[in-house]
């Protein structure tokens, strides 16, 4: 490039940036030029079209992303009063059970009949004769060494959803460990000294690590409560 080409592109850059600051700074040049306006063209999509048609064009595309982002936001508002639903059934399930193994009952119930968790286990730490034996309980030692897995789990104190290790799939679910896609762990109590409750699923997709965990951490406070307040009987 020569040093006159140079200063070419050099004095364009600078009356192009000289013509956007003065459009900048009389944005009613338009209105005092309708001429200049209509001849106006743009390139756009292989053609060319009027600066009217492209802004017209460009507020059409916003206009349509802020409804496609309405429309997600009404979807997960929709789908949030539905789980907030379900949540109200299963404390007021809670809340009528009257003592610690029919809250178990409850428990278990309701994630399958509200939820939809047919794959569900509560493992709880020390001695729970009085909740035995159950399918869905599983009463283990402080120093079951199945539980250093979950230790990670337990500091967070907060639940956790996606893919897990085979060892911690067989130890929750046993002989249906190969056919759980996904599974969603929640810490009960404070930093899991209750334990956890697990839900899996074939469907990878169903408890994934984007998901909000916030109602099952709702859920996990309110049957953490459930073990510690109810009376035995």
């Amino acid at each position: 490039m020569t040093t006159r080409e140079a200063r070419g592109l050099a004095a364009t850059e600078t009356e192009e940036a000289s013509i956007a600051s003065y459009l900048q700074h009389n944005p009613d040049f338009f209105e005092r030029h309708h001429a200049v306006l209509t001849r106006l063209r743009l390139p756009h999509g292989g053609s060319t079209v009027s600066l009217v048609e492209r802004q017209i064009e460009v507020l059409r595309e916003k206009h349509s992303a802020l409804e496609n982002k309405l429309s997600e936001l009404v979807r997960v508002a929709r789908s949030n009063d539905v789980i907030a639903d379900k949540l109200h059934r299963f404390t007021k399930r809670l809340l009528r059970s009257g003592s610690r193994s029919n809250a178990v009952d409850q428990i278990e119930a309701s994630l399958r009949e509200d939820f939809d968790a047919f794959h569900s286990v509560l493992v709880l730490v020390g001695d729970h004769a009085e909740l035995s034996p159950r399918r869905f309980v599983r009463s283990v030692k402080a120093d079951d060494p199945n539980l250093k897995s979950f230790e990670t789990l337990f500091t967070s104190g907060k639940p956790r959803c996606g893919q897990v290790r085979d060892s911690q799939r067989e130890f929750l679910f046993g002989q249906e460990a190969n056919d759980m896609g996904s599974v969603a762990l929640v810490p009960l109590g404070e930093k899991g000294s209750i334990g956890l409750l697990a839900l899996g699923s074939a469907d990878r997709d169903r408890f994934h690590p984007g998901m909000s965990t916030e109602f099952l951490a709702r859920m996990g406070d309110l049957v953490a409560d459930a073990l510690t307040v109810l009376p035995v009987r």
